[in-house]
């Protein structure tokens, strides 16, 4: 089991148990077949009722309502053992119109990909500036309709290292799984990316593509990867085994 551990936990009132279950094979299926190869970053996934209790040091995917959800990890940064930890609000997909598996597949490939929300990729204008990239695989492509669908499940598109790699031309190589994207560093339509202009003095801000906008705006929302991404590490906060058995 060389494999990171991941823990799918469900600790929804709006998604039943045999709901999360039936697609985890489905996630599996993706990271292990799809994106594995480009990334080189391989995981074993295992569901937890709502009211089991994630094995020992796995990572984990909680399936929540919303980031307000009392006691289910809503401001949670980290798991009970300081691991890393993704999260879906299957309830405010729902409110937006959007499939909670896009997002699960979503959060869980960005989790692979920077367990520890603190990569960036640097593209240096001259000698005095530039801009830094938020490491993030699945924003520039999102949107329920760039994903695809693995044995009836949808899940999101992502891109390949190349997107974050400037010398290429467009249509020279394959950007994203779908080959949707035909340039580094652009955006589909409902796609955004969080960049950092060093020397503007702004912090993070969000670039988006022409829908996204309206969908996601430009503050994050709680618990969000691109929140946590501007909390300073002494604040974060660890979850607590016994919020998930609450939550159910």
């Amino acid at each position: 089991m060389a494999n990171v551990q991941i823990a799918v936990v469900n600790a929804s009132t709006v998604l039943e148990d045999r709901d999360v279950a039936a697609v985890v094979p489905a996630l599996q299926k993706q990271v292990s077949r799809d994106f594995a190869p480009p990334w080189g970053a391989d995981a074993d996934l295992t569901f937890v009722p709502k009211d089991g209790t994630p094995a020992a040091g796995t990572w984990w995917l909680s399936v929540l309502d919303n980031s307000d959800q009392a006691g289910a990890l809503g401001y949670h940064d980290l798991t009970n053992e300081g691991l890393p930890l993704g999260k879906i609000f299957a309830l405010s997909d729902k409110q937006y119109g959007l499939q909670w598996t896009v997002t699960a597949s979503h959060e869980l490939l960005e989790m692979l990909a920077d367990p520890d929300i603190n990569q960036t990729v640097f593209v240096q204008n001259d000698a005095t500036s530039g801009i830094l990239y938020m490491h993030e695989v699945c924003d520039a492509c999102e949107a329920d309709k760039y994903g695809y669908e693995i044995d009836g499940t949808l899940v999101s598109d992502f891109v390949f290292p190349a997107w974050f790699e400037s010398f290429w031309k467009p249509a020279s190589t394959r950007f994203d799984y779908q080959n949707q994207i035909q340039a580094p560093f652009t955006l589909l339509p409902g796609g955004y990316i969080g960049l950092f202009d060093v020397t503007a003095g702004t912090g993070w801000q969000q670039q988006t593509g022409a829908e996204a906008a309206a969908t996601y705006g430009s503050r994050p929302r709680p618990g969000s990867r691109r929140e946590r991404r501007r909390t300073p590490r002494n604040q974060w906060l660890r979850s607590e085994v016994r919020v998930l058995q609450a939550a159910g």
